[in-house]
């Protein structure tokens, strides 16, 4: 069958079963209800702290074919999936299925327990590193599950994603299974993308490397969902949460990109008191913000929030009173966890108000504008940020989609040529974020728009802002450095593409050769 998008799906997959086509950014409407959390209960002077992950294997008991869900607050600086795959490795479970939120370098260990059959299924939102490459090469036995941040809560909350046991590293907890990110040796920052495994998994084991005496004073995740709580000398390096340069770009090109982003939104009329916001933690992103930031400084003007993963350079907004609040997800920083404590304007979400698309309204819908990356785009303006262009997995949508949706000016900002190549093609390797959600792409050459938007055109036409077609902007990319070969795919599908309604806009394919 084929979805909107024309991109040709199989009916099924094993392990994940019948595919629903995807039929545009806002035409699913659920018509089910939440799946029902298992009720739970404890007598009093029934103690929840264990000595160690072995007896709470024991005792739940976990068993093959389970499901396992961990968070990925800690990043590339996670140090309890290994662990916990290691005990499930050495007692001999099989067909485990992992639901990781995103799995980055430090999980390269995954790799092995692929091999023995340890884990046959791993549902994720965002992955790099050897477990992205082994993946590629076919090494585990079912398709990957990319999802989005919003679409991950959905999926859970609706029972499409069911969780028999959710792992939630927690740098500080009571012996009650009270937890906060913002406390202990490890502080992470927020816990939002471990909220919905909490609520809904029917089994919760806390895991802390900073027990503290009852009862925790903040908690961002309470007892009365939390089963155990077990103490590990260590659960992760702090220091692995940061994410690319967190720094202002210097490179020259990426500068000019940025500069024309901000007049971008500058000319759009969104900037103004009240303004929303959310960007990465990449350089560029910061230089947009940086741009911004003195914009808002010449002329006054204080913003209703920032969102999303947040940074050091977003927290210094906030403290210029350039935001009234940030709304936090998941920190990119060690700045942001010291802000997320400290300050009562840095609201904590978990990843359903976050991003969910079936709730009453979630934070993305409140954005005016989002700045995104593109590892490619076609002239549909449909993203793919999983794979690269020779069909390599090298990331996942994660809040991608999620924000483009709801945002009222979404921006992609990229180098017309990576790796040399550019990154405009007719057809994309991957479609993971639909083009109707996405409004102009910037590049160091100038900016081109989508046609939905003739607002936008007319808008950015009375700026004088160097506009491009999408076609003009491929044709020069292709000038520049000639039309890319098209790659070799196998037959073999080794990932399936979830958009966040729980429709499917693609699958990916194993790389030949």
């Amino acid at each position: 069958m084929k979805n909107l998008l024309n991109r040709e799906l199989p009916d099924s997959l094993p392990e994940i079963g019948l595919l629903r086509p995807y039929n545009g950014a806002f035409a699913a409407i659920p018509d089910m209800r939440r799946c029902a959390p298992k009720v739970k209960y404890r007598f009093p002077g029934n103690k929840k702290l264990r000595e160690d992950l072995e007896s709470v294997f024991d005792e739940i008991p976990v068993t093959d074919g389970m499901t396992l869900s961990f968070h990925h607050h800690f990043r590339n600086g996670d140090s309890l999936v290994n662990q916990v795959l290691d005990i499930a490795s050495r007692r001999g479970l099989k067909n485990l299925r992992i639901a990781l939120s995103s799995v980055f370098p430090v999980h390269a260990p995954m790799v092995a327990h692929f091999k023995d059959r340890t884990v046959t299924y791993l549902d994720t939102d965002y992955m790099s590193g050897p477990v992205a490459a082994a993946v590629s090469q076919g090494l585990l036995a079912n398709p990957v599950m990319f999802r989005t941040h919003g679409g991950r809560a959905r999926a859970i909350e609706c029972g499409d994603l069911h969780i028999d046991v959710a792992f939630i590293a927690a740098p500080t907890a009571d012996e009650y299974g009270n937890l906060n990110g913002t406390e202990g040796p490890t502080a992470c920052g927020s816990l939002g993308y471990a909220f919905p495994d909490m609520e809904y998994a029917d089994c919760v084991v806390a895991v802390t490397d900073s027990l503290v005496p009852y009862p925790l004073q903040k908690v961002s995740i309470p007892q009365t969902r939390v089963d155990y709580v077990v103490t590990l000398p260590s659960i992760g390096d702090p220091k692995g949460i940061v994410s690319g340069t967190t720094q202002v770009t210097k490179d020259p090109v990426q500068l000019k990109i940025a500069s024309l982003a901000s007049q971008a939104i500058v000319a759009s009329g969104l900037l103004k008191n009240g303004f929303s916001f959310q960007t990465g933690a990449g350089g560029a992103s910061l230089a947009v913000a940086s741009y911004l930031r003195k914009v808002m400084k010449q002329k006054s003007i204080v913003g209703s929030f920032a969102l999303g993963g947040i940074t050091g350079y977003l927290v210094s907004m906030l403290e210029e009173g350039l935001f009234e609040r940030l709304i936090d997800v998941q920190g990119f920083d060690l700045e942001a966890v010291r802000s997320l404590k400290s300050n009562p304007n840095h609201l904590e979400v978990g990843a359903g108000m976050y991003a969910s698309p079936f709730n009453s309204g979630c934070v993305v819908n409140q954005l005016d504008c989002v700045v995104l990356g593109a590892t490619e785009m076609d002239t549909r303006f449909n993203v793919n940020v999983v794979t690269g262009s020779d069909g390599h997995i090298m990331g996942g949508s994660g809040g991608h989609s999620d924000a483009a949706a709801g945002a009222k000016l979404t921006i992609v900002t990229a180098n017309l040529l990576r790796s040399r190549l550019p990154i405009l093609r007719d057809d994309i390797v991957t479609i993971t974020t639909p083009g109707e959600t996405v409004d102009i792409l910037v590049t160091e050459y100038g900016i081109a728009v989508n046609p939905r938007r003739q607002d936008l055109i007319e808008r950015f036409t009375a700026a004088g802002l160097p506009l491009m077609t999408i076609e003009q902007m491929k044709s020069l990319a292709e000038e520049i450095a000639g039309v890319p070969e098209p790659i070799s795919l196998s037959e073999k599908i080794i990932a399936v593409v979830e958009y966040r309604d729980g429709t499917i806009i693609d699958v990916v394919y194993q790389p030949a050769g």
